[in-house]
């Protein structure tokens, strides 16, 4: 009875633990798909802010370069006699766009840094790594890159250990066959990209857990 009582304990912590484990996985989806729906808030935001920038300020050109049209046009119909106002008018017109084009261009590359590190926290890589990126599999990739850097951390734990090295070597050649994935992925039809996504993510969980299991953090 001992023996029974004890190995259904055992089976029970294993159920427990994989229960633990799969409401973790979900929770992270959950929370991955509600920053992915921030930072698109977010980026239609600063996009339409921007959009509405420039709108406002095209306005503000055409308005300045109108005036000048009416006065040159008042001007030569002789309703006008201060040709002074023409220049200034038309001066006025000719210095906005590249007096206000550095504005224009601090105001776009200020909104594109702030999705920029947005988009960077949301992957949790430096905002300098942001470039290594890109494309619907971007999460992935920078999930995998982390991975690369755990694992060679693993290495350097254990550098002569045979059953390291040999993990390390299998491990190396898992991530390389899923970064592949990610790229052929990117050229998908949305639902079919959806499931590989899905399917290399539960993949870098098991690698995940391994790493850290290795490196002593579980």
């Amino acid at each position: 009875m001992g023996l029974f009582g004890k190995r259904k304990s055992r089976a029970t912590r294993r159920a427990e633990a994989r229960a633990i484990k799969a409401r973790a996985k979900l929770e992270a989806k959950l929370a991955a798909k509600n920053d992915t729906r921030r930072l698109k808030a977010e980026r239609r935001a600063a996009e339409k802010a921007l959009k509405a920038q420039l709108k406002s300020q095209r306005d503000s050109d055409r308005t300045a370069l109108k005036v000048a049209e009416a006065e040159l046009k008042a001007a030569r119909e002789g309703k006008l006699l201060s040709p002074t106002r023409i220049r200034r008018g038309l001066t006025v017109a000719r210095l906005l766009a590249p007096i206000l084009t550095p504005l224009i261009y601090r105001a776009a590359m200020a909104a594109r840094s702030m999705i920029d590190q947005r988009r960077a926290d949301q992957l949790g890589i430096p905002l300098a790594q942001i470039g290594q990126f890109s494309g619907q599999g971007a999460e992935l990739s920078a999930r995998i890159a982390g991975a690369e850097k755990s694992l060679r951390l693993v290495q350097e734990k254990k550098p002569k250990d045979a059953e390291t090295r040999q993990f390390v070597s299998a491990i190396t050649e898992r991530l390389s066959d899923l970064s592949a994935a990610v790229t052929a992925a990117e050229n998908m039809p949305a639902a079919r990209r959806r499931a590989a996504h899905a399917a290399i993510s539960s993949q870098l969980d098991g690698i995940e857990a391994d790493l850290m299991a290795r490196l002593g953090l579980t």
